[in-house]
C-alpha cells in the first residue's frame, strides 16, 4: 500500500487523504449520534443506584396535606386534627386547596389532584406531602407529575396503600420516601394509633434507628442489607411492565395487603416471581395481611403459609409480621433506605 500511494501523484495523493479524513467525521458523527438517541430519557429521569434522603424537618417547616386519590367523604375531621398535629410538633400545616373536591371515586378529577399535587412537589417552602388518603387513583397521574423542580429541592413524602404507586416512582428515580400512617388515619382514637404516630415523627424528623418485630415459625432466618422497596402488593403487581415497576436486585421487598381473596394475592405473588422479582432480591419483609377474604372452596392454608410456600425456594431471609400496612400499628418504613436486616425464628430486627 505505501508503495501505491509513493507511485501516486501529490494533488491525486492530496484529495485522497482529505475525502478520507471528510468520511472519517461523518462516521464518527454517526456513531456519536447512535449512542445519543438510543436512550431518550432525560438524565434526570433516569433509574439510578445513588439514594438521595430529603433534610430531615426542623421546627418552623411546612408540611403540606394533599388528596392524589380517593374521595374525602366526612374526612374534615380527621384532615383537622392532622393538623393539629402538625402544630404539635413545631410544624406549620397546610392543604391543597382541591382536598375536599369531589369527582366520584375521586379527590377531585384527575386535573385537580394533580394541581395538588404538583404545587406541593415545586413549592420550596414545602418540606414534606402527607397524602390524604389512599384508595385509588395515583396511577391516573402518575405519568403526568413534573419532578424537576423536586429533584432540585426534594421532599418527603408519606403514605401506603395506592401510594404505592408514588413510592415506587420515587425510587426509581433515586429518593427516599416514608411508607407511613396518611392523614384521616387521625380519625382513629389516638391511644390505638399512638405508636405508628410517634414512628412517623421519628422518620421525618430524623430520629429513626431500627425495629424489633416478633418472630414467626414461619420466618427464614439470615441475615442480609439492602435498599427497601415495595409496598402494596396489588399496586406493585399492577405496576410490572410500566415506568413504575421496580428493579428488586440486591434490594429488600416490603409487601402488604388488604380486602385481597387467597388466590388472588397467591397470582400477585406468582405474577412478581415470573417477573424475576426474587431472583436476585436481597431479603421479603411481610406486613399486615388485613381483612382476608374467606375462599370458596377453602384454600387450605393460612396466608402467612401461603406466602412462605411461593419464597421458601428462594436463600435469602424472610420475615412475618412486620408491623406496616393497614392496620392501626403501622409503623413507618424509609423506603429508598439500605438498612440491616436479621431474621430469627424469634425476632426480626431492622436497622435504618
Amino acid at each position: 500500500m505505501i508503495v501505491a500511494f509513493r507511485k501516486l501523484p501529490i494533488r491525486i495523493l492530496y484529495l485522497y487523504l482529505k475525502h478520507f479524513k471528510m468520511y472519517l467525521r461523518i462516521l464518527l458523527l454517526m456513531l456519536i449520534f447512535m449512542s445519543c438517541s438510543t436512550d431518550k430519557t432525560s438524565p434526570m429521569m433516569k433509574k439510578t443506584k445513588t439514594i438521595i434522603r430529603p433534610d430531615y424537618l426542623n421546627r418552623g417547616d411546612t408540611i403540606a396535606i394533599v388528596a392524589p386519590s380517593g374521595i374525602l367523604n366526612n374526612k374534615n375531621q380527621a384532615i383537622e386534627d392532622a393538623e393539629k398535629l402538625i402544630l404539635e410538633w413545631g410544624l406549620i400545616p397546610i392543604t391543597g386547596k382541591n382536598i375536599f373536591k369531589k369527582n366520584n371515586h375521586f379527590a377531585g378529577n384527575d386535573k385537580e389532584r394533580l394541581d395538588d399535587l404538583q404545587w406541593a412537589l415545586n413549592n420550596k417552602n414545602i418540606k414534606a406531602i402527607w397524602c390524604a388518603r389512599g384508595g385509588y387513583g395515583s396511577v391516573r397521574i402518575v405519568d403526568q407529575i413534573n419532578f424537576n423542580k423536586f429533584i432540585k429541592n426534594p421532599k418527603w413524602i408519606i403514605g401506603y396503600s395506592d401510594i404505592t404507586v408514588l413510592h415506587n416512582k420515587l425510587n426509581n428515580l433515586g429518593f427516599e420516601s416514608i411508607h407511613g400512617m396518611m392523614a384521616i388515619n387521625m380519625e382513629e382514637k389516638l391511644i390505638e394509633i399512638s405508636e405508628s404516630i410517634k414512628s412517623l415523627k421519628d422518620c421525618l424528623f430524623g430520629e429513626l434507628k431500627s425495629y424489633r418485630f416478633s418472630g414467626s415459625e414461619l420466618n427464614q432466618i439470615g441475615k442480609s442489607n439492602g435498599i427497601l422497596v415495595g409496598g402494596n402488593l396489588t399496586l406493585l403487581a399492577s405496576q410490572l411492565g410500566s415506568k413504575t415497576q421496580i428493579d428488586t436486585n440486591g434490594k429488600i421487598l416490603f409487601i402488604e395487603e388488604i380486602g385481597e381473596y387467597k388466590y388472588h394475592i397467591d397470582r400477585m405473588l406468582q405474577s412478581l416471581k415470573r417477573a424475576g422479582y426474587f431472583d436476585k432480591c436481597n431479603g421479603v419483609l411481610v406486613g399486615d395481611m388485613t381483612d382476608i377474604k374467606a375462599n370458596s372452596p377453602s384454600w387450605g392454608s393460612s396466608i402467612s403459609e401461603l406466602i412462605s410456600k411461593i419464597l421458601k425456594p428462594y436463600k435469602f431471609p424472610i420475615s412475618f409480621g412486620v408491623e406496616a400496612g393497614h392496620s392501626k400499628l403501622n409503623k413507618s418504613l424509609i423506603l429508598g433506605r439500605n438498612i440491616e436486616l436479621e431474621v430469627k425464628r424469634s425476632e426480626t430486627i431492622i436497622k435504618f
